[in-house]
């Protein structure tokens, strides 16, 4: 009967709602503050670039006609006439900058003559410097990786010997840099060694590989590829196809084919389609571009081997007739000869910015 006087149990305590985990015992404010000093790091690291690339595009191209002969005309105090503008035409032609480019630079500096806009000819000097900044300016877009693209698919083109292996290692090397992951697919079956090559690129930079083999179906290595990277989560995809011959519309039309199998896989892909184009071809750069561009609509430039016997002017052309942004440009053989274009450093490498310099 006294049993109301006991002393009833305390209820217990709603559990409180667990805690979300968070990622390797890390709070949010900790993966923030660690994110933050990612991105500073890699934008410090990208203004060292920038300040070495353009250190290295002086030593590189200060070599090539385009500078010698334009550097030539503006050692001195030349004089303003017609002379003038018939020697720099030429220089510009003669390095590859084409005839219809050079035609308009030099009339639209023609008319401001007539009108007394130039006091002297260091401002002539700027004039033609702001001119050829101007056509390269628009095509100077850097290759963004899309994280939501995953894998961000690249597929690269090129004609034999333009060393577009070489460029995929060394972008590979880039990409990591970046914090990316990466996987390569070896579609250049024809040529005798290439995917041995692509292999030793992946050993070096500790990434994977897809092969077939010599002779296999290139469109079916890319599948294979494309196929491997997703399972495997992998950030980003290079393909590489064969040096192909731009006039053998067979093989062109087989590197559409490998874009359509790419397509089957994901809608998207491949996000960006590569031309890497030797600086020394001159104007048969153009060519190149016309017709891989007809084939599998290229989306990005790298132009190599600037370290060589290239003139350096074939990049106004290629941007004046296309518009297709420039990624990058090879300087040398070392994995960071690989520069993202800049057009301000490219015309300080070619162009002195004052009389005499």
């Amino acid at each position: 009967m006294f049993d109301f006087l006991k002393k009833k149990p305390e209820k217990p305590e709603p559990a409180k709602p667990a805690e979300a985990p968070t990622r390797a015992g890390f709070s949010p404010e900790d993966l923030a503050r660690a994110f933050t000093v990612h991105q500073e790091e890699k934008q410090a690291r990208l203004e060292a670039e920038r300040a070495e690339g353009r250190e290295a595009m002086r030593g590189t191209l200060g070599g090539t006609l385009f500078a010698r002969s334009l550097g030539g005309l503006f050692a001195r105090n030349p004089k303003l006439d017609e002379d003038l503008l018939d020697e720099i035409e030429t220089a510009l032609i003669t390095a590859d900058v084409g005839v219809t480019a050079t035609r308009e630079i030099v009339e639209r500096m023609r008319k401001r003559m007539k009108a007394r806009d130039f006091a002297d000819a260091q401002a002539l000097l700027t004039a033609l410097r702001n001119d050829l900044l101007a056509m390269l300016k628009p095509v100077a877009k850097p290759l963004g990786i899309d994280a939501e693209a995953k894998p961000f698919v690249i597929l690269t083109v090129g004609v034999n010997g333009v060393g577009k292996t070489t460029t995929i290692g060394k972008l590979a090397r880039r990409f990591q840099l970046d914090g990316h992951t990466l996987m390569l697919a070896a579609g250049d079956t024809f040529r005798a060694a290439a995917v041995e090559q692509l292999k030793i690129w992946g050993e070096r930079n500790n990434v994977a590989v897809i092969a077939q083999g010599q002779d296999a179906d290139p469109a079916s290595v890319a599948f294979d590829g494309l196929q491997a990277a997703k399972a495997r989560g992998v950030d980003v995809l290079i393909a590489d196809t064969a040096g192909r011959l731009h006039t053998q519309q067979g093989l062109m039309a087989e590197l559409g084919k490998i874009r359509r199998v790419l397509g089957k896989v994901d809608a998207r892909a491949p996000h960006e389609v590569l031309l890497v184009i030797d600086g020394t071809t001159g104007q048969n750069a153009l060519n190149q571009l016309r017709q891989f561009h007809a084939a599998v609509n290229v989306t990005g430039l790298v132009v190599t081997k600037l370290d060589g016997t290239a003139k350096g002017g074939v990049l106004f052309a290629l941007a004046r007739e296309f518009g297709i942004p420039i990624r990058f440009i090879g300087l040398g053989e070392k994995p960071e000869d690989l520069r993202v274009f800049d057009p301000e450093g490219f015309v300080d490498a070619l162009l002195p910015g004052t009389l005499g310099a």
